[in-house]
């Protein structure tokens, strides 16, 4: 049991690491003894943030790749896989959202949110199939987190009209991909975030307290829950939840439900 949340010896990727939620569970990965490679668009933010993650004897790997197209959701497996022959676990995190009007809702807002949260989690996890599934076993399977978000699974009052509908439809293709890859011992499940302070929640961010005051548990999330849940679902612990969506929201999807 000491080892259940172990992840020594292990290798991960997680996509838009260089800060937020990314870099939350990178942190975690790190801490629990995982080589840990991040992507993130921007090569200045990657190396400093794997560069924190490193210190006290961790490692943390930028990969600076821009993923919203799938010449660059394959660049990534290829840079990956000339430096590794096989990949232990791979969350899909980065992503986009897009805030505005019904009546002035541009193409853009549909398609860039659409591309990068649905189009390029299913691409990279097919890019890096080989890899994972050199990694995986019975005993120990590979695993692919898709990072989804409770507007995916009740309505949000904001008006982000692409991005509550991708993350529908990320919490259907984990489950599509989920029935699919268990056939080679590769295990896909998904977290679906409440309020965590990132540049994606910026309320949360910036007025901590006032959102807090919203959420059932009284306060926003933190860094260790992210991270806790990713441990959970990377580790032996998590081997057996299949094509699942854990949320950790402090009870903010059910009171939408309830109100």
């Amino acid at each position: 049991m000491k080892d259940l949340f172990s992840l020594a010896g292990r290798t991960a990727l997680v996509t838009g690491g260089s800060r937020g939620i990314g870099k939350m569970i990178a942190a975690g990965f790190v801490a629990q003894g995982a080589k840990v490679y991040i992507s993130a668009r921007k090569a200045q933010a990657c190396e400093a943030t794997a560069a924190e993650l490193s210190k006290g004897g961790g490692t943390c790997i930028p990969i600076a790749l821009d993923i919203s197209e799938v010449g660059g959701a394959r660049s990534l497996a290829a840079t990956l896989g000339s430096r590794e022959k096989k990949l232990d676990i791979l969350v899909n995190n980065a992503g986009a959202a897009w805030l505005e009007p019904f009546d002035k809702f541009p193409e853009k807002g549909w398609d860039k949110v659409m591309d990068l949260n649905v189009k390029s989690p299913f691409f990279l996890t097919q890019a890096l199939h080989g890899l994972l599934k050199a990694a995986a076993s019975a005993d120990r399977p590979a695993k692919v987190i898709n990072i989804t978000s409770i507007d995916g699974i009740s309505v949000t009052p904001q008006e982000t009209y692409s991005y509550g509908a991708s993350k529908a439809a990320l919490i259907h293709l984990t489950k599509r991909l989920a029935l699919k890859l268990i056939e080679d011992n590769i295990v896909v499940s998904s977290l679906a975030p409440g309020a965590f302070a990132s540049e994606m929640n910026i309320l949360a961010r910036d007025e901590s307290e006032r959102v807090g005051r919203s959420v059932p548990a009284g306060r926003i999330g933190r860094d260790e829950d992210m991270a806790g849940a990713a441990i959970y679902l990377a580790s032996r612990a998590g081997d057996y939840v299949v094509g699942q969506t854990l949320v950790v929201d402090g009870g903010v999807a059910i009171t939408r439900v309830l109100a």
